[in-house]
């Protein structure tokens, strides 16, 4: 039987779902329909919120990332969050952040500082590279494979003489996913040091938590390992208070098959 329009437009949200940003001829090749039909498709999506263009690439939009459970996840990170940073700088005496993905870039959705004139710190929801800085290299080793190619693929902007080149970016993302972390050495601000891990809900990564500060005061491996240590126990509290929240409704999780990885020593990590 010959496939209806609600079928096809449906088979392409799933397909946007499922594999995240890709442009429309991918996406007709895919559920096999026209690339014309496809534009109309996705045009009548996006006029609805269910899907999102950016540079061509279609991801979800506002409105399937609430059925997909995503936008209760950010909004439950929102909240949750801010009171773990405040534990974490309590304990180290540096910038706490809570990072996630937007498309190919990263976005800082919280944020606590110690109280000391030499800090480190992004604005609330600026946005920021996937390929400098620990957090952001976090959420990048576990983005969709279309996601890095495109990061991989496209122009990267060098902000530092430490800002990794094409190659060595390339070499850490499995180094990253081995560890559990990545640590960051002047790659998007001279003089700062961050160390990131990422959390995991449902088997995917939906976030990073990142404390950084000055090389003066964080460059040691000492520190290094210890904020390891901490933000390890950290990210665990976090997934499973996001996880206890959605029992009773555990369509909310998302799915995927990755899985967390563990943390090892520091000197497992390419600097």
């Amino acid at each position: 039987m010959a496939q209806s329009s609600l079928d096809r437009g449906l088979s392409l949200l799933e397909e946007i779902a499922a594999s995240s940003e890709q442009d429309a001829r991918s996406l007709a090749d895919r559920v096999d329909l026209p690339l014309s039909t496809t534009y109309r498709y996705l045009r009548v999506l996006r006029d609805r919120g269910f899907v999102r263009e950016t540079d061509g690439y279609y991801e979800p939009g506002p409105a399937a990332l609430a059925l997909l459970g995503r936008h209760t996840t950010q909004a439950q990170l929102a909240d949750l969050g801010p009171a773990l940073l405040d534990g974490i700088v309590d304990e180290l005496g540096e910038t706490a952040l809570l990072i996630v993905r937007v498309g190919a870039q990263a976005l800082c959705l919280a944020r606590s500082d110690p109280d000391k004139v030499l800090r480190y710190s992004f604005g609330i929801n600026e946005l920021l590279p996937l390929h400098a800085g620990a957090g952001q290299r976090v959420l990048l080793a576990w983005a969709p494979d279309a996601v890095v190619e495109r990061v991989l693929s496209s122009s990267l902007p060098i902000y530092t003489d430490r800002t990794l080149s094409l190659e060595r970016l390339r070499a850490s993302l499995p180094t990253v996913r081995q560890s559990g972390w990545a640590v960051s050495r002047g790659e998007l601000e001279q003089g700062a040091v961050s160390v990131a891990v990422p959390v995991f809900v449902g088997g995917e990564v939906v976030c990073s938590i990142d404390v950084a500060g000055p090389e003066s005061r964080c460059g040691s491996r000492e520190w290094v390992q210890r904020v390891v240590t901490i933000l390890g126990r950290t990210a665990s509290a976090l997934s499973e208070a996001i996880e206890s929240r959605a029992a009773a409704s555990p369509s909310s999780l998302i799915r995927t098959s990755a899985s967390p990885s563990r943390t090892t020593n520091p000197d497992g990590v390419s600097r």
